[in-house]
């Protein structure tokens, strides 16, 4: 994998390094009080000190209301301890560079940062309960309007952050919270470093904590995300389709994740692809769906994926792999080259978000617990995976008359080609543990899986799977004297 370029490392470490001058907001009129709005008096700093070759933009003690500011090259945005970036609730205070509208926002910059101890506070369900009265009000067309659920789409929801085409970024110590949308969206960005900060952001809908987007050389760092959607998520949407637009070196490292949707997600939107990703040393906790998430549904690729030492409590989903063809332009694209291994996750039987302020979607259909699953296509195959020291615990419970897929309906398991996807897309599952379809190449060494009450299901259905090695797998909890169903599976192995 390649290496984020040392100067960033340093600046990250020793911000003091470069020794740059200093442009004080207040010196350039901002107002400390939370009420007054201060965007123009930034963003006069921050251009004074563009201007200048670079500098630090200090929001020292105190609570600064703003709109959209726009970073510039060799600028570091420094929120001192107890210093408050505050959004302000008016809509029209926040502009819009590309795709959405932010509040802090940078385009084709170079060597920006966003440093110190202090708070970025979108106010986000003020913001967006505004945005709504306005399409009550007349002021919003419909189109821009989500009837069936009653809230403004996502575009006219300003984000917290949003940079794109971006090169040499750093974003440290801080605590973003409050979003209207997204909480942070790096898009078509290079050299990055996210390290220790904290995402605090269940306050309104499609709350995204972390979203990377067509980016490369990126490590996330040490941070803590709680998200009223994906916690950390990487997506590749393409505009050029010149084949330049994909995700690629990601490391995410020792983080805390607590998301009403998944906590580590590649996908869904998957036009261009992934390579490269590492994931590790992560705790997700509190999750309504997938711990980890894999999704090549769009007809990029997916390939080159290390997920290790995981541990997930109270997590909806352990592990959702999915390629599909959502898309109708392209063709299906490929997922193959996974690793996933050291993983413990406990499964509930209760939904897991029920703390949140805004839980995740109710499902319109009766159902048990789902399993993980990893599924593909006809025709299309997910290949070349390696599960290795997964442990997950699920409470069981799974009964026929609540809910039932029994072997010999498998055939009846709908391949939701162009659906969502999502763990739960298939509807009630005939395994506990694992569903697996649609797979080439899958080696699952030292499975441990438990139930606490009894489950109609088999523990794992292997269903059009071609090359399967399993290995010390043990299941608890299930009396049933066959763990393991194949259907239409070739060329198996399992090994006590």
């Amino acid at each position: 994998m390649k290496q984020i370029g040392l100067s960033l490392i340093i600046l990250l470490c020793f911000p003091i390094f470069l020794k740059a001058q200093e442009f004080n907001v207040v010196d350039f009129g901002a107002i400390a009080d939370g009420k007054t709005l201060s965007t123009t008096a930034i963003q006069a700093a921050i251009d004074q000190a563009h201007q200048n070759g670079g500098g630090r933009v200090l929001l020292p003690e105190g609570r600064f209301l703003s709109g959209s500011i726009v970073l510039k090259s060799h600028v570091e945005l420094h929120l001192s301890d107890n210093a408050t970036l505050l959004g302000s609730t008016n809509p029209q205070d926040y502009v819009k560079l590309k795709r959405w509208k932010g509040l802090v926002m940078a385009d084709h910059a170079e060597n920006i940062s966003i440093t110190g101890h202090g708070t970025i506070d979108g106010q986000g369900a003020k913001l967006a309960l505004h945005i709504d009265s306005l399409f009550y009000a007349g002021e919003i067309d419909s189109a821009d309007y989500e009837l069936p659920m009653k809230r403004p789409l996502a575009p006219i929801r300003p984000q917290i952050i949003e940079m794109v085409h971006c090169k040499g970024i750093v974003v440290s110590g801080v605590t973003i919270q409050n979003g209207a949308c997204w909480v942070s969206t790096y898009d078509m960005c290079e050299d990055m470093v996210i390290d220790s900060i904290r995402i605090d952001s269940d306050e309104y809908w499609n709350n995204d904590g972390i979203d990377l987007v067509n980016c490369k050389n990126v490590i996330v760092s040490n941070s803590f995300v709680n998200a009223a959607d994906d916690g950390i998520c990487l997506k590749s949407y393409t505009y050029q389709r010149d084949g330049t637009e994909y995700c690629e070196n990601i490391i995410i490292e020792n983080c805390t994740v607590r998301s009403s949707a998944s906590a580590v997600k590649i996908g869904t939107a998957s036009y261009g692809g992934f390579r490269n990703v590492i994931i590790r040393n992560i705790k997700v906790y509190d999750t309504f769906r997938s711990a980890i998430a894999l999704e090549a549904v769009d007809g990029g690729f997916l390939e080159n994926v290390l997920v290790e030492n995981i541990t997930a409590t109270n997590t909806g989903n352990a592990i959702f792999i999915r390629l599909a063809k959502r898309s109708k332009r392209f063709e299906p694209g490929t997922l193959k080259n996974v690793t996933i291994r050291n993983m413990t996750v406990e499964v509930p039987f209760e939904r897991p978000d029920v703390a949140y302020k805004l839980q995740g979607p109710a499902l319109p259909f009766f159902h048990n617990v789902f399993p993980a699953s990893i599924t593909g296509i006809p025709d299309h195959y997910v290949e070349n995976v390696l599960l290795e020291n997964i442990e997950i615990r699920y409470p069981g419970k799974g009964n026929p008359a609540y809910a039932i897929m029994p072997l010999w309906r498998l055939e009846q398991v709908p391949e939701q080609i162009g659906l969502y996807p999502e763990f739960s897309m298939f509807g009630e599952l005939p395994a506990w543990g694992f569903y697996v379809r649609h797979v080439k190449g899958l080696t699952m060494k030292n499975i441990r899986l438990s139930i606490e009450e009894a489950d109609y299901r088999p523990a794992m259905v292997f269903d059009d799977v071609q090359d399967l090695l399993i290995t010390d797998l043990v299941v608890e909890g299930d009396d049933k004297p066959e763990p393991i169903f194949l259907h239409h599976t070739e060329d198996v192995t399992i090994k006590e």
